[in-house]
């Protein structure tokens, strides 16, 4: 029976707080990234998605993520407008702490998702398809997948596959709209040097970003139990793993490790053992980690032979690093970590690596081609990137008429 808990209330406001600065943090890791000419519309990307989700979010995205009524692949609309969730716990998704704590806790993961996807069209979108682009991600990709791996009739759910805080939901989802993204609005440019004009500023965002992830996977366990202490100690071992390997292999490729190759590491890893951190345990999470530094490393190289401009790295870091969390969950699963959970290959249950299989191709099929859709839909009415003398001044002056800097 659902009753209130004080101790887990407070343990998830304080996650989806933590969650809820990854956000900005994000914003400072991307605009690092950019030109000095772009810092404040990659910014205000991130910033203004706060905003934009926490809106849609209430009215109408919680609902069709998470109301019961609906079917396997959407949820009803028992909660639109946040009717029915208030204090009172929710038996099927927290039955510790308020409804409405859950509904924020889950609002955060909301948000930070399309904000992953603006790195892959940095410097070059008009931010009036910008926000048409988000709301309509979030309630026509998101919250659908959210249903199916998260809802209590989702049919991945059913399917068996795991994902404890977002491996598919967040990550690979993302990763697959980048991949749209990039290819539909097209290359940027190349107008002087693509070089990251504030890398300060990205080492700060990655900070961040470690920090808050903590509230990402150890909060998802909902409550202050052992699973969420599992989950933070595997959560930074997998993290630290993905910083060494990634600079192993950079130094290896190209003779020499840099910084933004470091902190872009410590995502990947913190990425990969997202699906797997309520699932594992720490020598499993240093395996996921030092794999997903080198993958991830390779995947970013693929972008050239390829020859899709991903500007920030959205498909090599969270597509792909999604992809191996999630195969790493169907390896290394084990229900004497997390009872509610199931035991992976290794451990005898190889349906486990088929549903995360399914699950993993099913979430990049669906977000790739409802992306794409979303996307022509808005090159064919709004228009989807800036002119060619726009993106030449940047998108600070083109889109917001301001500067980053003074000089």
């Amino acid at each position: 029976m659902p009753h209130l808990d004080t101790g887990d209330t407070a343990f998830v406001l304080i996650s989806a707080a933590l969650v809820m600065f990854m956000t900005p943090g994000l914003g400072l890791f991307y605009g690092g990234m950019v030109r000095s000419k772009n810092v404040l519309g990659t910014v205000m990307h991130s910033f203004i998605i706060v905003g934009i989700v926490s809106v849609v979010w209430p009215l109408l995205g919680y609902s069709l993520a998470f109301a019961p009524g609906g079917s396997p692949f959407l949820g009803g609309l028992h909660w639109v407008f946040l009717r029915g969730v208030g204090q009172t716990p929710n038996a099927d998704y927290a039955a510790t702490v308020p409804h409405l704590a859950f509904m924020v806790f889950q609002l955060m993961f909301a948000v930070i998702t399309p904000a992953l996807i603006t790195g892959a069209f940095a410097e070059r979108m008009r931010f009036s398809a910008f926000l048409f682009f988000v709301p309509l991600w979030s309630l026509l990709v998101y919250s659908p997948i959210c249903h199916w791996v998260w809802g209590t009739d989702g049919w991945i759910r059913k399917l068996g596959a795991l994902d404890f805080a977002g491996g598919t939901v967040v990550h690979i989802s993302s990763g697959a709209a980048a991949l749209a993204a990039a290819l539909l609005v097209g290359r940027r440019r190349a107008a002087g040097s693509m070089a990251p004009h504030n890398v300060p500023m990205t080492i700060l965002g990655a900070a961040m970003l470690w920090f808050g992830w903590f509230g990402f996977n150890a909060g998802s366990a909902l409550a202050s139990v052992g699973i969420a202490a599992s989950a933070f100690v595997v959560t930074h071992l997998a993290a630290a793993a993905a910083t060494l390997s990634w600079l192993l292999v950079e130094r290896a490729h190209r003779g020499r490790p840099t910084t933004l190759g470091a902190v872009t590491g410590c995502v990947a890893g913190l990425v990969a053992i997202t699906p797997a951190s309520g699932f594992v345990g720490p020598m499993p999470a240093l395996f996921i980690g030092l794999v997903a530094g080198a993958v991830c490393y390779g995947a970013i190289q693929l972008k050239g032979p390829l020859g899709y401009d991903d500007s920030l790295d959205v498909v090599g870091v969270h597509g792909a690093g999604g992809i191996v969390g999630a195969l790493g969950t169907g390896l290394f699963a084990s229900k004497a970590i997390n009872p509610a959970g199931a035991n992976g290959l290794l451990l005898g249950n190889p349906g486990l690596l088929t549903a995360q299989v399914v699950a993993i191709g099913a979430v990049l099929g669906y977000s790739f081609v409802m992306t794409s859709l979303i996307l022509k839909a808005l090159g064919a009415t709004t228009g989807l990137r800036v002119s060619e003398g726009e993106e030449e001044i940047g998108l600070d002056l083109s889109q917001h008429n301001e500067t980053g800097y003074a000089w």
